[in-house]
């Protein structure tokens, strides 16, 4: 078995996660731990649907910014697509889609401060990378058999309008349906830097303790998330990309020397706006790495390390859940459940979460980010095995599940979990707003303290470690020859 290579690649990043948990710091340190887990589920139960009049606006505000911001970027990402073969082109979506929507909205906060503009373009901006990539990926997977069939002089425009669009027009379709649940999440998340979708109540309820508000908030969002198919259609969405920016609110003016000052002076490094000049540059910029930057990176690798194998473990198990071949409809419903609620509740509301009922350290960032990933991973998978036919024969039970499904979809499975590397990463950075010691703590700290130019370098470093990570995952699935998918 150690012969195949998708074997020796999962007991390599295994080891390395065993050994990374010798350097976390993997603890509970909350006083009564299931004493506040009890009252959160309690008020699970036990929602408080009308505490707050602004419930239901912030419900509304944060449909509108998803809405909002993901037609911004699926439009400029078909138009960064149709360019996407430049080098320059696919260096620049790289970079704008390996910065978090949280680290897009930091920036904009200082200059735009609590307007719309802050939360659309914190969603479109990395969402436009991630439509380029994916749209490209799927125009050059067209059939060139249509295009052969034009009549000769066909201009370039109508070949495409004509020959490859329709092609190509389901999966589009499909996958901006998709990107649409994310960005609602990324939506929702934006709350906790004080825009008003729902983090922001959710992040007002924990604080004072109120578990049935909160509750009452997440579960209106489940609800909004799994009723996509109902209230989303191809009629209404015209309606919806019109009426949605008259629901951002209208927010604090914005004062446009403050735009100016920013790109002219609060990111230029320290010494080169002082008197030290270029001689200064290099002492700030040994401090920052020594002190900042490399404590950053260090715990930023080893969490995605760690939560990139839980996630994988996770999924392995999760994908019986709504396997054809395994229970009866009663646990395949169950399955669904839990697995809809993992997957659509976004990794910084479980680890906020689990923060405040745990305390301060890596585990709750590594229960929450392998909750989330490994909920679609062994949705996903689950899905596969429902295609697959068992011969008259095979075993049943656990060994069923060993013998027969794993080998067949786990090619698949590293497929995706590789995919899901870098994306683990961009969450396991953002963590760091909340307490936890990754990139995101020290540019969060950067800027509370008004130290915008040290915070622009230490996302400068996010973005690049974000690609670096993207570039090792495709070359392992390379090496693998592991099938390719877009994923969120």
């Amino acid at each position: 078995m150690l012969s195949y290579p998708t074997v020796r690649a999962s007991l390599i990043f295994f080891a390395v996660a065993i050994a990374g948990l010798l350097f976390a710091d993997i603890a509970i340190t909350a006083s009564n731990p299931w004493r506040d887990l009890g009252n959160f589920f309690l008020g699970v139960v036990t929602p408080n649907f009308f505490s707050s009049e602004g419930l239901m606006t912030a419900l509304l505000r944060t449909v509108a910014f998803a809405f909002v911001g993901v037609a911004l970027g699926s439009f400029f990402g078909f138009l960064l697509a149709l360019v996407y073969r430049l080098l320059p082109v696919r260096i620049f979506c790289a970079f704008i889609r390996a910065i978090h929507e949280l680290f897009w909205a930091l920036i904009f906060l200082q200059f735009f401060g609590f307007h719309p503009l802050t939360g659309v373009l914190a969603i479109a901006i990395p969402y436009s990378g991630i439509f380029a990539k994916v749209y490209s990926e799927i125009l050059e997977e067209a059939d060139p058999e249509p295009r052969r069939l034009l009549p000769p002089g066909t201009g370039m425009v109508a070949a495409f309008l004509y020959a490859r669009i329709p092609d190509c027009w389901d999966q589009m379709r499909t996958y901006t349906a998709y990107r649409l649940e994310c960005g609602l999440r990324s939506s929702a998340i934006l709350g906790f830097v004080g825009l008003p979708t729902l983090g922001f109540y959710l992040e007002s309820s924990f604080s004072q303790g109120l578990y049935s508000d909160a509750g009452a908030m997440l579960i209106l969002f489940y609800v909004l998330i799994a009723s996509i198919p109902l209230w989303v259609r191809p009629k209404l969405l015209p309606i919806y990309i019109l009426a949605a920016p008259f629901f951002l609110g209208e927010g604090l003016p914005i004062v446009w020397g403050n735009v100016e000052r920013f790109f002219t002076e609060d990111i230029i490094p320290a010494p080169l706006r002082g008197d030290e000049g270029l001689t200064g540059l290099l002492p700030w910029l040994n401090d920052l790495m020594i002190n900042e930057a490399l404590p950053g990176i260090w715990n930023t690798i080893l969490l995605t390390q760690i939560a990139l194998v839980a996630t994988g473990i996770l999924a392995l198990l999760a994908f019986p859940l709504i396997s054809n071949h395994f229970g009866g409809p009663v646990r395949r419903t169950s399955g669904h459940v839990f697995l809809v609620i993992a997957r659509s509740t976004p990794e910084y509301i479980l680890a906020y979460i689990l923060l405040q009922l745990w305390g301060p350290s890596m585990l709750p960032a590594v229960v929450a980010l392998a909750l989330h990933n490994g909920g679609i991973i062994g949705h996903l998978i689950g899905r596969q095995t429902n295609n697959i036919r068992l011969r008259p024969d095979a075993p049943a039970g656990f060994n069923r599940y060993t013998w027969e499904l794993v080998p067949r979809v786990y090619r698949s499975f590293l497929a995706f979990l590789f995919y899901r590397w870098e994306i683990i990463m961009r969450e396991t950075a953002i963590l760091g707003i909340l307490g936890i010691y990754t990139l995101g703590f020290y540019v969060d700290s950067a800027i509370q303290n008004i130290r915008f130019d040290r915070a622009m370098v230490l996302i400068l470093i996010t973005a690049l470690l974000n690609i670096g990570v993207d570039a090792l995952g495709r070359y392992i699935r390379r090496k693998l020859a592991l099938q390719t998918m877009p994923t969120c």
